[in-house]
């Protein structure tokens, strides 16, 4: 059950980009020390915006005493910055960066004490961006999309050859649109099996608009489809400066359970692993949420408390 917790609205710059973000000011936190409260940051996957599931995450995170930064990157969700709709790794991990620098400058933050939680796509960002910080204090991660040529080979087996080839191609048209300075090409982030989309296992669309809101934008640009096999946050692990917690839908259809456990086993004294029989989607909401923000707060409030 959600617990009503204040959220404000914030904003902050990342590479002359306004980024937008709710924030929860968590006052007389049990985990408060004369530097300050810990402190969250927490972004979202392929193609979401920070309304689009993960308010009661943040909820019960702010209830329990941490503050909570949860950002929207550029050209999605309230950000600003143009073309609309256009996936980046490297500047989505720019804005991570920003979101973090940015919360250690927030009044009443400890700077020591930063967190990085994301989920799908943002999971593999809460890793990645750890690793190039350096000094995060705690990493949750679930749902991961841990290692692009995994998934790119888990697409191939769940949607098909023809299809990964389909997307490769608005990719290559995106790219070239880029260059030439014309409209990025887009395509929907969910659709149904056999629909032109991003990601179409049977789960995806119904699963996904369980969670978004109305004003939510089916849609993302397609270069990053042509880079993404090279992506592979599972292997940045061992180089982790702090405690992480991989949740992991075992029956997920959309990214491979296997990339997360294979980067949980390469850093086994870093990363622990907690498990729930259910899909990409199900861990948004009950009763799979219950357990896997149970697990999710444990791990923080041990790991945050002050020393």
């Amino acid at each position: 059950m959600e617990t009503e917790v204040s959220i404000e609205e914030i904003e902050f710059d990342s590479h002359g980009t306004t980024l937008r973000a709710g924030y929860i000011d968590a006052r007389n936190s049990p985990f408060q020390s004369s530097r300050g409260t810990p402190c969250i940051v927490m972004a979202h996957g392929l193609g979401g915006t920070r309304a689009a599931g993960l308010t009661p995450f943040m909820q019960r995170f702010g209830a329990a005493g941490f503050k909570v930064l949860c950002f929207d990157y550029r050209y999605f969700g309230k950000s600003d910055g143009k073309p609309r709709q256009w996936i980046s790794v490297r500047r989505q991990l720019e804005d991570w960066a920003a979101a973090i620098k940015f919360a250690r400058s927030l009044p009443g933050v400890d700077p020591t004490r930063i967190a990085t939680w994301g989920s799908s796509f943002s999971g593999a960002h809460s890793v990645a961006a750890a690793v190039k910080d350096g000094s995060i204090a705690a990493v949750s991660a679930q749902g991961a999309m841990m290692d692009g040529f995994a998934s790119l080979l888990n697409l191939i087996q769940q949607s098909g050859l023809a299809h990964v080839l389909k997307l490769s191609a608005y990719g290559i048209a995106d790219a070239l649109s880029g260059v030439l300075g014309r409209s990025r090409v887009t395509m929907p982030v969910v659709g149904l099996p056999g629909e032109t989309a991003a990601l179409v296992t049977p789960d995806s669309k119904p699963g996904y608009l369980r969670i978004t809101p109305p004003e939510w934008i089916n849609a993302i640009s397609c270069s990053w489809a042509l880079t993404i096999a090279g992506y592979r946050p599972n292997t940045m692990t061992p180089l982790l400066p702090c405690p992480a917690l991989f949740c992991i839908a075992t029956d997920d259809k959309v990214v491979p359970p296997s990339a997360m456990e294979d980067g949980a086993r390469r850093a086994p004294q870093k990363v622990t692993v907690k498990r729930y029989a259910c899909g990409h989607f199900e861990v948004y909401v009950p009763p799979m949420f219950e357990q896997a923000v149970a697990d999710q707060l444990e791990f923080f409030q041990r790991v945050l408390r002050p020393a």
